[in-house]
């Protein structure tokens, strides 16, 4: 199946984590399935700087079943599972057999708002047009978090290691580039076990975004 847009080429990832993790801000991520198609712009993203940065699951070099595809090449998907429920979906970056990534914590979403509604499991009081604006739903409640992000496009283990280069899963350019005075910078979240790595601004998002997740 051809994509909808022209994805992201592979050259975008291969560059540096935190340059890739400021730069996605704005891009759209899409997920085509028989379904239909959900999308949201990226609001924002965090980096890990593994294996020297003790927050990433690749510190120290770590090198296992779950951490494989980011020692493979860049523009491939990195998804895990927390807790044994939620999947988080991450982009893979940097050179080949270097072990970095940026989670995608927060869409403001696109396309496909009911689908991500039904995907989420909320009560809807009445049927909603597909082309329902976005301002239709709360803030935050179909993709402010990287659980609900990734329930809403229905991203899961079997998108492991794929090439987000092509469909069904892609980055494709956005609206329009965000200026350097929107993205707002600071420490990512939940990794206190991380000792002094858990101060590295290395949470990026657009400021004001009511989309940013809490």
């Amino acid at each position: 199946m051809a994509p909808l847009r022209s994805p992201l080429p592979a050259e975008f990832y291969r560059r540096p984590t935190l340059e890739v993790a400021r730069d996605l801000l704005g891009t759209e991520l899409v997920r085509e399935t028989p379904e239909g198609v959900t999308a949201g712009i990226l609001v924002e993203v965090e980096a890990y700087l593994g294996p020297e940065d003790r927050a990433a699951h690749s510190w120290g070099g770590r090198r296992t079943a779950r951490t494989e595809a980011m020692f493979g090449p860049a523009g491939h998907a990195y998804v895990f599972q927390t807790y044994g429920l939620h999947f988080c979906f991450n982009v893979v970056t940097a050179d080949e057999g270097v072990p970095q990534a940026v989670l995608v914590r927060a869409l403001e979403p696109t396309r496909g708002l009911e689908l991500m509604a039904r995907r989420r499991q909320l009560r809807l009081e009445r049927a909603l047009p597909a082309a329902v604006s976005p301002d239709a739903f709360p803030p935050r409640v179909l993709t402010g978090g990287p659980a609900r992000l990734c329930q809403a496009l229905a991203i899961t283990r079997e998108h492991y290691g794929h090439d987000l280069t092509r469909p069904p899963l892609y980055l494709c350019r956005g609206r329009s580039p965000v200026p350097d005075e929107a993205v707002a910078a600071g420490p990512r979240v939940g990794v206190h076990y991380a000792g002094e790595w858990k101060e590295k601004p290395w949470r990026f998002w657009i400021r004001g975004n009511p989309h940013v997740s809490r």
